[in-house]
């Protein structure tokens, strides 16, 4: 019944960052309990992606991830066994920190929507990377960034293609998904354009754009733009250090949301009014406050890492009804966790471990682990799994894994 009412809202045809509703929880079944001792079986290996720190994606058997090379952003397509198919590009490298392209492609009806290091917002053909039309809501709606700038990957609904701008003429825009054109964009809520990319969620019929700014966290009607509510997140964080980074997308399930950042921030959960126009405080919880690696909802309880400082953190759960912390655990420290069948995927985002735990509210129940030892640079790509296979991106280095039974 939990899962029932915690249903999928995708269209078949489409894929994005961490999966079904961004949820971070992959729909594959029949997958492998524990692990050999290295690890699961390594069925693919692909070198010279680019560098970067987005997610790769598997659309219609064709793996698709974007990179940078010198101060350009591209994408690829390789098939199953590696061959490159083609590759594009589209857009400038960030000119502030961490230019490496962070933002994962979205891919629906065999059009790719994608957003550059300097604000594009390209939609290109899945078939050759032919581009259909690109535009700059940044620059067009006086957009503000936080200094790490541009990590957003694009959320679509029926019509739209949605992008949020921060600054203080609007906050989020709609372009039509066909031409670009202008469907709507909203006032400002205040802030600027923080970290997380946006989600979609629906309350009776309707349809919300969760957006979160450096200051707030903003319900935004899907279908017009109105502003529906605003949060202060701001006010609490702990500590001056790292305000306003939110970088985690809200878990939502069954009328209430659930969203923490790192640094001391606690953990919110929220309850929406029936018709989803205003929300109020239900819980806080002071552990879990993940940086960057987001969160999962599995068997009514919250799982993710915790963040002592940028290098460091321990992994933890958090009973969803209630706000109780569940445990707490070190395993080498913070990163990113995804889930599958019921298992849950860590990754350590310093030391490139990734373990094979079981969704256990009693405990981090480890039953198997391996180490990416190829590649360069900080662990931040969301892995991703697609029909049975772990995708697992390390700087300019791909790997696949079989996770099948």
């Amino acid at each position: 019944m939990f899962l029932f009412f915690c249903g999928i809202l995708n269209a078949q045809d489409l894929v994005e960052w961490r999966g079904p509703n961004r949820s971070g929880v992959y729909t594959d079944k029949g997958l492998l309990n524990v692990w050999p001792e290295n690890g699961p079986d390594l069925i693919l290996e692909i070198e010279g992606i680019g560098n970067g720190y987005s997610s790769p994606l598997v659309y219609h058997d064709v793996i698709y991830v974007t990179g940078t090379k010198d101060t350009i952003n591209f994408i690829t397509a390789y098939d199953q066994k590696g061959n490159l198919l083609w590759r594009k590009n589209f857009s400038r490298s960030s000119t502030q920190t961490y230019p490496d392209n962070r933002c994962t492609p979205t891919i629906e009806n065999n059009r790719i929507y994608l957003v550059g290091g300097t604000g594009e917002l390209v939609c290109m053909s899945a078939m050759n990377g032919d581009i259909f039309w690109s535009k700059n809501p940044h620059k067009d709606y006086n957009g503000k960034y936080m200094y790490y700038g541009e990590v957003e990957s694009t959320l679509l609904t029926d019509k739209a293609a949605l992008y949020v701008t921060g600054g203080d003429e609007t906050t989020m825009v709609a372009l039509d998904k066909q031409n670009g054109d202008l469907i709507w964009k909203s006032k400002s809520a205040g802030g600027s354009k923080s970290f997380a990319s946006a989600s979609l969620i629906e309350r009776n019929g309707l349809q919300i754009a969760l957006v979160q700014t450096s200051e707030l966290l903003v319900g935004i009607d899907a279908g017009n733009g109105e502003i529906l509510w605003t949060h202060n997140l701001s006010q609490y964080h702990g500590t001056n250090k790292g305000k306003g980074e939110t970088a985690n997308i809200p878990l939502y399930c069954n009328g209430q949301l659930f969203e923490t950042y790192g640094n001391q921030q606690k953990g919110s959960m929220f309850t929406l009014s029936e018709d989803g126009r205003s929300i109020s405080l239900k819980w806080q919880n002071d552990v879990l406050d993940t940086h960057i690696g987001g969160l999962v909802l599995v068997g009514g309880n919250i799982y993710g890492s915790t963040m002592e400082d940028n290098a460091n953190g321990q992994w933890a759960s958090v009973n969803w009804e209630t706000g109780k912390t569940n445990w707490e655990t070190r395993w080498f420290t913070k990163g990113i966790i995804i889930s599958a069948d019921d298992m849950l995927y860590c990754y350590d985002d310093r030391f490139g471990n990734i373990g094979l735990v079981k969704s256990n509210p009693e405990k981090f129940d480890l039953v198997s682990s391996f180490r990416i030892q190829k590649g360069a640079g900080p662990h931040w790509a969301h892995p991703t799994i697609y029909d049975g296979k772990l995708l697992v991106r390390h700087g300019n280095y791909l790997a696949i894994y079989n996770l099948k039974k």
